[in-house]
């Protein structure tokens, strides 16, 4: 049986799934982070960017770090947004624009190119609400808001001008979600008030029930839980991260916080203002975190304890008490870092004297060993 016609063949180069919103000139580079355009400034455009090893004239790259000054040397880039101290390494061909963070001046202009690149958008491609979706008549969507097809709005739902509501995203009764929000597919929201500018990967589970039960030896009786989830503005939380409702308080994510995939927050956790969350963190039921907290990933945080203003837990650790401001902990259970380390090598030191001793023979002597085999 012979195929259909498709039309031209497609390469997997042609295949671009963030296109870019350029050019951009020099100037207007320049202007988007805050840098001084060169006075004797070329006539160059920039519609790309790149690593360094593979960028051509029109493309922008970044350089940061010593490890990369062989591709520094040979880049072919239009611009590099670099370090001082590195400024004197960009080739004559590259035009150096130093700025202080040249990754974060990199990441605007990635967002200036790539604007579709920045959250969710819509699967379907449609303004407004798209036919096969399901929008209650009693929800009240401002102007401007997108709801993909199989998308669930419940009644009473409020949702703020610009919002997305991506395919298969559910919002349960009573949510509101405000403006400039990206709500990504399959995503559910329930018994949940979301601030301005969240973004919700595909797969988030937000406002569902807590895990509370009252235990004993008849079985495990259901605590009902009746909270809610709020979320404050400039939000983010990856795919397939889930978020308890609270049981009788409610669970609380603070303004600018960041959280990566596969979390699991519990019931009445609060987390402050500018808080990082590194994948497959867990945090169980009425924890803490204060403002500017970062958990790496795989961190353990046991239920009701206090993590303080700008504490910064290692990676694979387990917080079992509460943590001062600023510190910084690590290990199982968690400790401050210094300690940790002391206690790493001093198991590494008694290791070593028992791996010696065992060398020796059974009775522990290296040198009556020595002995026996001369």
């Amino acid at each position: 049986m012979r195929r259909p016609s498709t039309g031209p063949a497609v390469t997997m180069s042609d295949l671009v799934f963030f296109p870019a919103a350029g050019p951009f000139s020099l100037c207007e580079i320049c202007a988007a982070i805050g840098a001084s355009c060169p006075s004797d400034a070329p006539d160059l455009v920039i519609d790309g960017a790149a690593a360094l090893e593979d960028a051509g004239p029109r493309d922008v790259v970044y350089m940061d770090n010593a490890r990369y000054a062989a591709a520094l040397a040979a880049t072919r880039a239009g611009i590099c947004l670099v370090a001082e101290r590195f400024a004197e390494r960009v080739p004559g061909c590259t035009i150096p624009l130093v700025v202080p963070d040249p990754y974060r001046s990199y990441a605007t202009i990635l967002g200036l190119l790539h604007p579709s690149s920045i959250a969710p958008a819509s699967i379907f491609g449609f303004r407004g609400a798209a036919p096969g979706s399901f929008v209650h008549p009693g929800a009240r969507l401002e102007e401007g808001v997108t709801v993909d097809p199989g998308a669930v709005v419940g009644p009473h739902v409020e949702i703020g001008r610009g919002s997305v509501i991506a395919a298969g995203a559910v919002i349960g009764p009573g949510c509101r979600i405000g403006r400039d929000c990206s709500i990504g597919p399959g995503v559910s929201v329930l018994n949940a008030l979301l601030g301005n500018r969240v973004v919700l990967y595909p797969g988030v589970r937000i406002g569902q029930d807590g895990f509370g039960y009252a235990m004993g030896p008849g079985g495990h009786a259901k605590v009902p839980q009746i909270g809610r989830v709020i979320i404050q503005d400039d939000v983010e939380i990856g795919a397939n991260t889930t978020v308890d409702r609270g049981g009788v308080r409610d669970t609380v994510i603070g303004e600018g916080t960041r959280i990566d995939n596969l979390v699991q927050i519990a019931h009445n956790v609060v987390i402050g203002r500018h808080c990082v969350i590194v994948s497959q963190t867990g945090i169980s039921g009425s924890a803490t975190l204060e403002d500017f907290v970062v958990l790496a990933g795989q961190v353990g945080v046991i239920g009701h304890v206090r993590l303080g203003r700008g504490a910064q837990i290692a990676a694979c650790s387990n917080v079992n008490s509460d943590v001062p401001a600023g510190a910084r902990w690590g290990g199982t259970p968690a400790k401050p870092v210094r300690d940790w380390f002391r206690e790493i090598t001093t198991l590494k030191s008694l290791a070593s004297r028992r791996h010696l001793a065992t060398q020796g023979g059974e009775d522990g002597d290296p040198r009556a060993r020595r002995s026996r085999e001369s």
